[in-house]
């Protein structure tokens, strides 16, 4: 037996299954949308009125068959250690390794449940292996062309420079009569 093929229209039921809000908790900070049924005598949200948002209703549930399920179809285990997977249907059940179990124990428990077949939902981040090595170009190689012609231009400026100092020495700058 396989995992269990949830129909196209009980996912676009879930889909299209509306969000129920508590009422006025838009309105108000101090009231958090968790579901709690109107019960006021001229509440608009109890008497269905158009505009206001649904009501909790039992026309909205999923079929008991794919109730519960992970939309991969198996059915989820909630494991804190290795012992838990004992007992398991690999064709039926999916693991999800609780968040508190350290990495220790979390590879113990995907060790065991390699072996016994089952999935894992959440399966651990492992290092990568180091096998890809990626080669290194010595900065000094690449850069002695441009290292070159900057020292080159540098000795151009030096020139040029000492050579308009020399001007300005002998000159004594620009004449008034010249100018």
């Amino acid at each position: 037996m396989s995992p269990i093929k949830i129909p196209k229209w009980v996912r676009l039921m879930k889909l299209k299954r509306p969000e129920f809000v508590r009422q006025e908790s838009w309105r108000y900070v101090r009231l958090k949308p968790n579901w709690r049924r109107p019960r006021g005598k001229d509440s608009k949200m109890r008497l269905q009125r158009s505009g206001w948002p649904p009501l909790v209703k039992v026309g909205y549930r999923t079929p008991k068959k794919y109730r519960g399920l992970h939309p991969s179809g198996y059915k989820e285990v909630l494991v804190y250690r290795p012992e838990d997977l004992l007992g398991l249907d690999p064709e039926i059940h999916a693991v999800r390794i609780a968040g508190s179990v350290g990495m220790r124990k979390r590879m113990m428990i995907v060790e065991e449940a390699e072996r016994l077949g089952l999935k894992i939902l959440n399966p651990p981040i492992t290092a990568k292996p180091a096998e890809e090595e990626v080669e290194v170009v010595e900065a000094e190689e690449a850069e002695r062309p441009e290292a070159e012609e900057l020292k080159e231009e540098e000795e151009k400026v030096e020139e040029v420079e000492a050579v308009k100092l020399e001007e300005v020495e002998e000159g004594g700058g620009v004449n008034a009569g010249e100018a």
